[in-house]
């Protein structure tokens, strides 16, 4: 009887921790073309037999759902089969996913024989790569970096292992264009190369990513100033339900996310990191000691079913600092590497608000953004700040721009139009000191 008893509560511990270990998935479906959400449209997980049916507002809940990387599968009737971006599942968490679905081309009244144009497809399907959160997470050696990521995809190289540059089709690093959820930003990695994309790590958090599409070739017309590469990070939302937060620990860096809703109609979703790389490499005696800071912020406003504000804003502080106590216990190529290396800053920022209206038949999109980046460098005699400076430099970038697009939804074929106002600002300052003979 005993042994009866201890088997039925083993039993019934087992069975509560597996169902402790599975996730919920929430979401809201909604028409690309109106966006307006979407009653009784089924939604399951793919590969199960798990699903549910949309409410009047278009959201659904599927709960029991197996930790892992699932995509859902939305029918409806008069709608496209959808597939959904990949959703990443913790156990006894809840992850949220918007998914939008296109109307079925239907035809109900008389056929009418005629010839029709031969449709090039929007984008090529060679030169467009899509990567989901689930590439991000398991790939080896990228250590959830975007960039590093994308250097395994065909056509696309790299100069150095140990940074982020893109070499894609035999181009340069500085041909690459990227944009955040319709945003251009024009650094994404911390202790950028000035002019050029490449950097040391990444300064994208992969937690706040969605889904990215990469373009080799044939970029869409919208995405102007690209001669080898089109980068589009969309992000998720912040969960508008319930606040979350978030602490992990890199193999460099520790962070900080927090998410939740803002009142009924707003979410955000925020994050900051820090990196302690300076410890590690002052433990082992290198003569430089970098430091990296970011933060990232997302805040979506739904003022109603054809209106919306997104706010965004990315940013990192990178300084170099140098080891100074190697200048009297290092060895001497220690000694030689700190009397020519300067103490190096960077910060960079972009903020921006894109403003989207779901008209009768076409969307439009207003974009607002501002991107700074400022290196600077210093070096001082004898790496004392108390002496003079033997060269200071100091370079700034400023960009201000303005974008409107309208894309119209209820054509045969894909049309949209817009324009753009960029104003840009580089200013340089280079001082050094020069010793002369006699003086």
């Amino acid at each position: 009887m005993t042994k009866l008893y201890y088997s039925l509560l083993v039993l019934l511990l087992s069975v509560t921790t597996l169902f402790a270990q599975q996730g919920t998935v929430k979401g809201q479906v909604y028409s690309t073309k109106s966006n307006d959400p979407l009653a009784l449209a089924t939604v399951r997980v793919q590969g199960t037999s798990l699903g549910a049916r949309t409410d009047v507002e278009g959201r659904f809940v599927i709960s029991g759902v197996k930790p892992g990387f699932v995509r859902l599968i939305v029918t409806m009737l008069g709608y496209e089969t959808t597939t959904s971006a990949e959703v990443q599942v913790v156990g006894n968490q809840t992850s949220f996913i918007d998914i939008g679905i296109e109307e079925e081309s239907t035809n109900i009244a008389e056929v009418v024989v005629r010839p029709k144009m031969r449709l090039k497809r929007a984008e090529s399907p060679l030169s467009l790569q899509t990567l989901g959160i689930k590439q991000i997470e398991k790939s080896a050696g990228a250590n959830r970096d975007i960039s590093k990521l994308v250097q395994t995809l065909p056509g696309v190289g790299a100069t150095d292992p140990n940074r982020n540059d893109l070499i894609v089709r035999g181009g340069g690093p500085s041909e690459n264009v990227f944009y955040l959820d319709g945003i251009e930003i024009p650094v994404i990695n911390h202790f950028s190369t000035q002019g050029a994309s490449g950097g040391v790590v990444g300064m994208i958090n992969p937690d706040f990513v969605r889904e990215i599409s990469f373009y080799s070739g044939a970029f869409p017309a919208s995405r102007t100033n690209a001669l080898s590469s089109v980068m589009e990070i969309k992000q998720r939302d912040g969960d508008a339900d319930h606040m979350h937060l978030k602490a992990s620990v890199g193999a460099s860096d520790a962070a900080i996310t927090i998410e939740g809703p803002l009142g009924k109609k707003s979410s955000f979703i925020a994050s900051a990191r820090q990196s302690y790389l300076q410890w590690l490499f002052k433990a082992i005696k290198l003569p430089f000691l970098p430091t990296y800071n970011d933060f990232q912020l997302k805040y979506k406003h739904r003022f109603n079913a054809h209106n919306e504000l997104t706010i965004l804003g990315i940013g990192a502080i990178d300084n170099m600092s140098l080891n100074t106590q190697l200048q009297t216990t290092g060895t001497e190529v220690q000694r030689y590497i700190l009397s020519y290396l300067p103490q190096y800053k960077q910060w960079n920022y972009t903020v921006g608000a894109v403003y989207k209206h779901y008209g009768s038949g076409h969307v439009d999109s207003w974009v607002l953004s501002r991107n700074m980046l400022r290196n600077s460098s210093v070096k001082h005699q004898n790496n004392d700040t108390a002496l003079p400076k033997l060269s200071e430099y100091q370079s700034d970038e400023t960009e201000s721009k303005l974008r409107y697009e309208r894309v119209y939804t209820t054509l045969p074929f894909k049309l949209s139009f817009g324009a753009g106002l960029r104003y840009a600002d580089y200013r340089n300052r280079d001082e050094r000191l020069t010793y002369r003979s006699g003086q």
